[in-house]
């Protein structure tokens, strides 16, 4: 046998091979899901439409994700059972905008503060059990759905007041909007908690409907707005420390994928939490410093005495529901032991950022 005739049969096998151990995915007939995402418009549909292209680019057209924005087929509210349904095919959301089949949802984004930040809150899904007690939550409540959740959020502002608020009494009384268990907690101190969507906080605090509200960040408060009803913008808070996406699918739908598939649609999900990160903190912060020199917005930080008052009505709300739901009691106490352990290396470890900005920036 020549040289030549061995090195095409050699070349001849290694393509063989390579056919054979090629993956499913570039052999699986080209699959097309609708995801309904519950933004409008703005930077969270952004991230939506991000985690979609990366999903869309890495499965090389064996996969195609159409996003369709807020009320395309279903309202907000009703996009969970949609999906369950098979309506949707998935969804992109927060678990607050559907807790109230399950306050313990609330506690996948938007539950007490530990210590711990939105990063660690994901840490826990992944590493301390909470992705299991999350798929326990979906049997026991009968949902034919599989989630991700990605995005950590920076904690949420207080929001937006028609006066400086230096002391928790000044928010008794106020009609005031958020959603989740932040209702319960705000409840607890004395407000009286109205829930809307995020397109209507502007023109219900412009009518008179609300006093006060919050969304989650300085670029969607400014795309809604509310630099044109309030001037008091209040940074920092524990009454939604903690929150971040859920990327729902149908159970049925998602299972019927191929291994390879299904992992793009996890490591898309865990890939878009660094994009998140990087993308939105720049434009929160360009954001912020537009509202305060450009609009004439007031911007303070938080009393920490209306940040302890937060607390102790999360204590409030914590030990109530845990006394009613045992199942909420499993998650805060899972929730807990991650954060003691956790939060002790790096409270311990972390130096403090503020000394070396003030060094520089003053």
């Amino acid at each position: 046998m020549t040289t030549t005739r061995r090195n095409f049969l050699r070349g001849s096998a290694l393509v063989g091979a390579a056919a054979v151990a090629s993956p499913a995915i570039a052999q699986s007939k080209p699959m097309t899901m609708k995801m309904q995402a519950a933004w409008g418009g703005g930077i969270f549909l952004e991230n939506a439409q991000s985690y979609v292209n990366r999903v869309n680019e890495m499965s090389g057209g064996a996969l195609t994700i159409e996003l369709l924005p807020v009320n395309s087929v279903v309202k907000t509210s009703q996009m969970q059972d949609a999906v369950h349904r098979g309506v949707l095919d998935a969804a992109h959301y927060v678990p607050a905008y559907w807790y109230s089949k399950s306050k313990t949802a609330s506690l996948f984004g938007t539950g007490p503060c530990f210590g711990w930040s939105s990063q660690e809150v994901l840490g826990w899904v992944n590493y301390g059990g909470g992705q299991e007690l999350f798929d326990e939550l979906m049997g026991t409540l009968g949902l034919n759905v599989v989630s991700f959740f990605n995005s950590p959020m920076p904690a949420q502002p207080l929001g937006w007041f028609k006066e400086e608020i230096t002391d928790a009494g000044q928010m008794e009384g106020l009609k005031y909007r958020t959603v989740g268990l932040a209702a319960d907690v705000l409840l607890e101190m004395g407000m009286s908690v109205v829930q809307l969507p995020g397109g209507e906080i502007q023109p219900a605090m412009k009518s008179g409907l609300i006093d006060a509200a919050e969304f989650n960040n300085p670029t969607s408060d400014r795309d809604f707005g509310m630099q044109d009803v309030s001037k008091h913008y209040h940074l920092a808070s524990f009454h939604q420390s903690q929150e971040f996406f859920e990327v729902t699918f149908n159970k049925q739908k998602y299972e019927a994928l191929p291994a390879e598939l299904k992992a793009i649609l996890k490591y898309a999900s865990e890939a878009e939490n660094s994009n998140f990160y990087w993308h939105n903190t720049k434009r929160y912060a360009d954001d912020l410093v537009k509202l305060s020199d450009e609009q004439g917005v007031n911007v303070y930080r938080t009393p920490d005495s209306v940040m302890a008052k937060q607390l102790e009505a999360w204590d409030v709300v914590i030990g109530r529901i845990s006394a009613e739901d045992p199942f909420f009691a499993k998650v805060v106490e899972s929730q807990k032991a991650y954060a003691k352990d956790v939060m002790n290396y790096l409270n311990l470890n972390q130096p403090d950022y503020k000394l070396a900005y003030k060094h520089y920036f003053g």
